[in-house]
Formats: C-alpha cells, sequence, structure tokens
C-alpha cells in the first residue's frame, strides 16, 4: 500500500500556527505519520525510542518540568531535543520561547512554531487532520451519495444507471459527494470516507445530456465534499431466474481497504424506482446500526407463529 505525505506547510498554515523558526528548506519537510509526541522522556534524557518524524508538541507540564531543573540544566535538555531533529517542535498555550531553544533551532535547521491552543484540543486536532491527511485510500468507479446521514456508496457497470439514480435522490433532498470516481480514505480501524477528485468535484455525467454542475443546477445544499461511507449498493441488470434475498435475511458485505462495509445487490429493471429504494436501503442501514432488524424480527414472528401453529 502507498505511503503518503503532507507538507509541513500546510498544516502550520490549516493550524495558523506562529512561525518562529522557519529553515531555508521548510517548503520542502513532509510529514509522514499522524502521530505526535510529548517530549517527556526525551526531556528526561531517554532517546533509545524517539520517533522524529513525529511533530514534538511542548506544553505546559514540559515548561515547568523545565524550570524546576535551573537554567544550565534546561538549556542542556532543550539542546539534546532540537539534536535529535525532530520534524518540528510546538510551543502550546503561549508559552515564551526559551532563546536556547529558538537559538538551537536556528542553527540545525528544526522548524519552531507557537500557539495560543492549550496541549491536548491541539493533539488531538492535529491527529485527526494528520489522520485523514495521510490515510491510505483507493479509488473505485462509482457514486457515493448521502440519504437521510448515511453514505451510501453505489457501485456497478457503466450504464447501470448510477449517476441518473443520484441525481434522482438529490432533486429528492439528499446530497452528491461524488460521481463516477470516489477517492475513498481509511481514516481510522472503523470508518472509511469517501470525496471525490478536485476536478471532478461537485459535477456528475449523465448519458445524452453531458456533464452538469449539481451545484449550480440545485444549490450549495444538493452537495458535500466530504461522507463516511456506512453502506455499499451494488446496481447490476434484472437476471431472470437469479435467486435475489427478498427477506433480507442474508448479511452481505464488502471489503474495503480492510474493512468490511454492509452491502446489498439490487437488480435494475424497467419501471423501478431505484431513488425511493435506495431511501429505503438507507433507513433500514441506519435502524439495524441502531439495534433493530426487521428482517431478523420478522423471521422470529414466523416461527413463534409455526410454533402456535403446530401447538395447536
Amino acid at each position: 500500500m502507498s505511503k503518503y505525505t503532507i507538507p509541513l506547510s500546510k498544516i502550520a498554515d490549516e493550524f495558523s500556527l506562529e512561525k518562529i523558526v522557519v529553515p531555508a528548506h521548510f517548503e520542502d519537510i513532509q510529514l509522514t505519520t499522524p502521530e505526535v509526541n510529548r517530549p517527556g522522556l526525551a526531556l528526561g534524557g531517554y532517546y533509545q525510542r524517539f520517533e522524529n518524524a513525529r511533530i514534538q508538541i511542548i506544553g505546559n507540564a514540559e515548561i515547568h518540568y523545565l524550570r524546576s531543573l535551573g537554567e544550565d540544566e534546561s538549556a542542556k535538555r532543550l539542546k539534546a531535543l532540537v539534536n535529535a531533529h525532530p520534524v518540528a517542535i510546538v510551543l502550546t498555550s503561549g508559552h515564551e520561547i526559551p532563546p536556547v531553544l529558538e537559538q538551537s533551532c536556528r542553527e540545525l535547521g528544526v522548524p519552531l512554531f507557537r500557539t495560543n491552543e492549550k496541549t491536548s484540543p491541539l493533539m488531538a486536532s492535529l491527529i485527526a487532520s494528520l489522520n485523514v491527511h495521510l490515510a491510505p485510500r483507493i479509488t473505485r468507479h462509482g457514486v457515493l451519495v448521502e440519504v437521510y446521514g448515511e453514505g451510501v456508496l453505489i457501485l456497478g457497470d457503466s450504464g447501470v444507471g448510477k449517476s441518473e439514480t443520484a441525481i434522482e435522490l438529490v432533486k429528492r433532498g439528499h446530497r452528491l459527494i461524488a460521481d463516477d470516481a470516489v477517492e475513498i480514505k481509511r481514516v481510522s480501524s472503523k470508518a472509511l470516507v469517501g470525496s471525490a477528485p478536485d476536478i471532478i468535484r461537485h459535477y456528475a455525467e449523465l448519458r445524452g445530456i453531458g456533464i452538469v454542475d449539481v451545484c449550480r443546477l440545485f444549490g450549495m445544499g444538493a452537495v458535500k465534499d466530504t461522507e463516511k461511507i456506512d453502506m455499499v449498493i451494488n446496481l447490476e441488470p434484472w437476471q431472470q431466474g437469479k435467486p435475489y434475498d427478498r427477506l433480507g435475511m442474508d448479511e452481505e458485505t464488502v471489503e474495503i481497504l480492510g474493512l468490511k462495509l454492509p452491502a446489498m445487490t439490487i437488480p435494475v429493471s424497467p419501471g423501478r424506482n431505484l431513488a425511493i429504494i435506495l431511501e429505503i436501503a438507507a433507513m433500514n442501514n441506519r435502524q439495524k446500526r441502531m439495534g433493530y432488524n426487521t428482517a431478523e424480527e420478522f423471521n422470529n414472528r414466523l416461527l413463534n407463529q409455526l410454533e402456535s401453529d403446530s401447538q395447536e
């Protein structure tokens, strides 16, 4: 699986970090891991497991610890931290920059930032942002829509009606995220997020008409940049004689980037209102996640009725 990077400069701008030391090669520095670090152990002298690819966050605890050591020892510990060549150092809570830290960073070309944000909120936001930017990803041919708050990934062969169904859903008040190509990122161990490539964002292709701008036609409320993928629906032409699930007892799944998602195969034939079917599928999937399975409830009721009839 490919490894992704993001420029440190982009993260600095995203979080409005005050640039204290900006080395000459600043624009070339790339972040490769979503993990960040509070260098308490490093300031204590332990560097055997030091990860210099992580952004180092210095907050209240680290500052108070350094002050307790005295000026000379504190300067020695900060120089040792910079000598480990971390990708960047950020001081939180608006702390005053120790002169020895700024001087060492300038000498060794280590980026140094400051922010008024408190440590814990900053770390949480940084990790969340980096997880998205550096997430493993693939691109799938399909359509992603948000239906009643559910992210529905529609797959199927070209010409089966994916884009037409998406436009009908938009007309019914739902939102389009991506048409034709869906970029899927695994942002955590439990979540996939889909978006459209920049060049085709908010556009849809309708055979016989061409490319349409969904945002301009239906308004800003008809589109969305990203959405978590909650289920997958595969559209296929109706095949006479093929046994399709009529009760919903079959728990079909599809694996994307190592995560299994609930899936459903819907046969397409003239006269079927796919938009309504997808609305029902989305609501039914949401109901299942909330703990109620209609198919199981119906099956249990049927079994109870059969048991009651046999006893009579």
